[in-house]
């Protein structure tokens, strides 16, 4: 099995993580940002990327063809959500923010 090579996404900070859930669960102008690039969605709650580093707006970004979590889901399963946020290993959890 083969392992992808190149810079890692910068980790996420736990004020960003904060940040985002907020937003994303209460702000539908920030919830549409988050779908067309969750990248400068990250941006505009303050994260910030290394010069070694990826972007973690890669890994977060839904398909263009799935629809975000409803504010309510959100809100439900953010202890949840923090978590996985917190603890990222590969970077696979844009089906958290999925609706599906």
């Amino acid at each position: 099995m083969a392992t992808k090579k190149g810079p890692k996404p910068a980790p996420l900070d736990p004020s960003v993580i904060k940040k985002l859930l907020d937003k994303l669960s209460s702000d539908n102008e920030f919830r549409r940002l988050f779908k067309k690039d969750a990248g400068a969605a990250l941006a505009k709650v303050g994260y910030k990327i290394g010069a070694d580093a990826a972007s973690a707006g890669t890994c977060l970004q839904l398909k263009a063809t799935d629809r975000i979590a409803p504010k309510g889901k959100i809100v439900r399963d953010r202890a949840k959500l923090e978590k996985t946020l917190n603890s990222i290993v590969n970077f696979d959890c844009a089906r958290g923010f999925s609706a599906d």
